[in-house]
């Protein structure tokens, strides 16, 4: 009888990096190497290696993504928080630093999802009053698991509500990262990126209607000076500029993000 042949985890990585790059999947490459690995292990190893074949996102069989040095739980109830987001908080924790109200800022994260961008500023501002909705309450049960898994749960406060609609208060802050791509684009995203729920990916035709609703309701909920940031598009810098002058927001100020592309929106009210 031929004994099978053992099988360690530099064997297997090898064989997959091939089989991954034969159906497009980006950064097949994976870590560790001398370790055998029995038929017990293979097993699942292979289900894994099927699922991301098959255009399942990394996060996604890994359960957890990291996010401005936090490890949160992601699964498909929310989108998988992008590394531009994680610019759009950078900034905001700059911000917030170097604000007369310091650390003690309200702070509404609208279209929350996990709740990475609440969670993650909760964590860096002990001080801070955090809110966080979402349309969806799958999103949201996975948010308030991740406020939760941080040690987070009696401060930020996680609400079910299409943009402001169940909302009460004002805020010094208010940022969001909405859909913000047209439905007939969908042909451009890759199999991963579709994988994330529809509804925190497409919004209407042009793709900026959730955005431009929000900049209309957002005054009724900010203080007086308060900042609303928002992660936008490709391409929707100017619509959203005017939009903002037009509802008399003042101090409008466009970013760009590390590769060089408008993608975050800044402005005051009152």
């Amino acid at each position: 009888m031929t004994k099978k042949p053992v099988l360690t985890v530099l064997d297997v990585l090898q064989s997959t990096a091939a089989y991954f790059k034969k159906r497009k999947i980006d950064s097949p490459r994976y870590l560790e190497f001398e370790h055998e690995l029995s038929e017990s292990e293979l097993a699942p190893l292979r289900e894994l290696v099927r699922r991301r074949g098959e255009g399942e996102p990394l996060q996604h069989l890994l359960g957890t993504v990291e996010f401005c040095g936090h490890v949160f739980l992601c699964d498909k109830r929310a989108m998988i928080p992008r590394p531009e987001t994680e610019e759009l908080v950078e900034i905001l924790k700059s911000e917030i630093r170097s604000a007369s109200g310091g650390p003690k800022f309200e702070v509404l994260d609208v279209g929350t999802g996990s709740g990475v961008i609440a969670l993650t500023l909760a964590k860096e501002f002990p001080e801070a009053k955090i809110s966080g909705t979402d349309i969806s309450e799958e999103a949201l049960g996975l948010a308030r698991e991740n406020a939760e898994r941080l040690g987070l749960s009696d401060r930020v406060h996680f609400v079910k509500s299409n943009l402001l609609q169940n909302v009460d208060g004002v805020f010094d802050l208010i940022v969001a990262n909405l859909p913000y791509i047209a439905a007939q684009d969908r042909h451009t995203l890759s199999r991963e990126v579709l994988r994330d729920p529809e509804v925190a990916l497409f919004a209407g035709g042009q793709g900026d209607e959730l955005i431009q609703e929000l900049i209309v309701q957002a005054p009724a909920r900010l203080r007086p000076g308060g900042r609303l940031a928002l992660e936008i598009g490709l391409g929707q810098s100017e619509p959203l500029f005017s939009r903002l002058a037009e509802k008399n927001y003042r101090d409008i100020c466009l970013k760009n993000d590390y590769s060089g592309k408008t993608r975050f929106l800044f402005a005051r009210y009152g």
